[in-house]
């Protein structure tokens, strides 16, 4: 059987196997649904994870690769119980940290309030905006370049100044027609004076509007019972690791935590956040699988059935191929293709589908697009295999029908 006899078989049996899929369009509509189901519910919720999850890496990666924090809680979980007896890391805590940490390079201090108001003159905001109060080493961790003025200094927190350092967002929609510098913004009713705009870095969720002022100006206005996230730059990014550990050491010390217990505190890092996400996320996914598993099943079954009815409506055609010289193999390939191929139409509809309702998380949070080359790959494979798998009893059965007795059929 010489390579161009081959060709010219499967050449011919997929074009019947098309011919057979448009004349019966309402049909092999309905019967691709569980596969479009299937597959959009995979490629979805993927496709949705990778966005998210291409935010994570790129959020953290501004932070700084040889940066890492230190919080009460993680930044992902879903068993509150677990982490709700946690104490506060208290500023004396992290000052404590600062002084005892040879491997930090600087360590910063951050905390805050979300829901406020900023005004200047006839421009106010929502009340989105988180008010932050943080110390001068919080720009080197975070990673934060002024594109004006300066970021806060030693000198604003020992005199408690009510200056501010505006976010790139909330500058542009407070500061349309004017200089930012100098101007003073209010917030609660009372006013900050503007000394920095930090630079836009491209990388938010929305409109993340916050303000930054010296963490004793915030103290002053909002007290310090609350808890702290500390901000530790290593001295270099292969001294990370052992950063870390140090800083763990020294925090489970200063907040009397007994040797065994696990710590009452969790550090979060590039890899760290990335991997919890992942954690949290894993479960979804699983869902997701086992919807598509249950869709795609469902849909076997279907284009199983469907074929079979085939078989029993084109009964006649079989005995008319084979009378004219169709072997048994030219018949299995053909009602094999047309299973295969109702599945992978299927199969490139729900990717398509998949696809845009994935991304709609990216349009709405303003990330950018992604397309997971490697589902919508496992995907088409897997909607081959249902189609070979749910199609090849339909194909033995046309392919065994027997041409004289299919020649009397009515």
């Amino acid at each position: 059987m010489n390579k161009s006899f081959i060709v010219s078989e499967w050449s011919e049996s997929l074009s019947m196997a098309l011919f057979a899929i448009r004349s019966n369009k309402l049909r092999s509509s309905l019967t691709l649904l569980g596969i479009v189901v299937g597959v959009f519910s995979i490629i979805a919720v993927n496709t949705a994870m990778r966005v998210l999850q291409s935010f994570v890496e790129s959020k953290l990666t501004s932070m700084g690769s040889n940066v890492f924090m230190v919080r009460k809680f993680p930044a992902f979980f879903t068993d509150w119980d677990k982490y709700r007896n946690r104490k506060d890391i208290t500023f004396e805590q992290a000052i404590a940290l600062k002084e005892r940490a040879t491997l930090a390079k600087s360590v910063g201090v951050l905390t805050g309030t979300g829901g406020k108001i900023v005004q200047y003159r006839d421009e106010k905001t929502n009340p989105n905006v988180s008010l932050l109060g943080v110390t001068p080493d919080i720009s080197a961790a975070r990673n934060e370049k002024m594109t004006e003025g300066r970021g806060i200094s030693e000198s604003d927190i020992e005199t408690g100044s009510r200056v501010c350092v505006l976010d790139p967002n909330l500058a542009k929609a407070l500061f349309v027609h004017s200089d930012p510098l100098g101007a003073v913004v209010t917030v609660g009713g009372i006013g900050y004076i503007v000394v920095g705009v930090i630079e836009d870095q491209g990388i938010t969720i929305g409109q993340q509007y916050y303000l930054e002022v010296p963490i004793t100006t915030f103290f002053a206005r909002y007290g310090k019972e609350r808890s702290m996230n500390i901000y530790v730059q290593a001295v270099s990014q292969d001294a990370l690791a052992q950063a870390q550990e140090q800083t763990i050491g020294i925090l489970r010390a200063i907040r009397k935590v007994p040797p065994g217990k696990d710590n009452d505190f969790d550090i979060i890092s590039n890899a760290s956040l990335v991997g919890q996400f992942n954690e949290v996320t894993f479960y979804v996914r699983i869902g997701a699988i086992a919807v598509s598993a249950i869709a795609l099943l469902a849909a076997g079954v279907g284009i199983m059935n469907i074929m079979l009815v085939g078989v029993t409506e084109r009964t006649r055609e079989i005995g008319i191929r084979k009378s004219v010289g169709a072997t048994k193999r030219n018949i299995l390939i053909q009602f094999l293709l047309e299973a295969v191929l109702l599945c992978e139409v299927g199969g490139i509809a729900g990717i398509l589908l998949g696809l845009i309702g994935g991304n709609l998380a990216a349009v709405i949070l303003h990330l950018q697009a992604v397309f997971p080359v490697d589902w919508a790959t496992i995907g088409l494979i897997v909607c081959s295999l249902v189609g070979v798998i749910f199609g090849v009893y339909p194909a033995y059965k046309a392919a065994s029908v027997d041409p004289i007795e299919s020649l009397r059929y009515e």
